[in-house]
């Protein structure tokens, strides 16, 4: 078992974009409604290759290696990675709450904790003006949410 990280910042209003952040899913029927046929459309294009975050945190291992921002087998060595992407980012959150020192290092202590037993952790914070910062890491080899999902990269040992 292994953990990759991921990171994205970016318009709020992309992250909002629901069909560019889901697989394709099934493919609409002749009766289904525009809209839909539009949507499935976007999704076949976009989710492969667009770096905004999956809905379901396991489904970044659907992406390309080229969007893991690290690897690691120890979940403390996650954690730390998540600390530092947190405290390089905590001065620009919107929130007061958000940038508490005490609670970005709970945050991190939790992630570990659920990494050590194979989970997945997704944070994502409102930043000053309209942009977002998301952060997830993913339990690989295998995911508990996602089983036959390939891993994107195996780490050499």
């Amino acid at each position: 078992m292994h953990h990759h990280g991921y990171s994205w910042l970016g318009e709020k209003k992309t992250f909002d974009r629901e069909s560019i952040r889901r697989p394709p899913g099934q493919a609409p029927t002749a009766t289904s409604e525009p809209d839909v046929h539009d949507r499935y459309r976007e999704a076949v294009t976009m989710f492969p290759t667009a770096d905004v975050p999956p809905l379901q945190t396991s489904h970044w291992l659907m992406k390309p290696a080229s969007m893991i921002r690290g690897t690691w087998e120890e979940p403390k060595e996650a954690g730390e990675w998540l600390g530092h992407q947190l405290t390089e980012f905590a001065p620009r959150f919107a929130s007061d709450e958000d940038r508490d020192t005490a609670r970005l290092l709970l945050l991190v202590a939790a992630a570990i904790e659920r990494l050590t037993w194979g989970g997945d952790v997704s944070l994502g914070h409102y930043m000053k003006g309209t942009v977002f910062h998301s952060v997830a890491l993913v339990t690989c080899s295998p995911n508990l949410t996602t089983r036959g999902l390939r891993c994107p990269a195996r780490i050499q040992h």
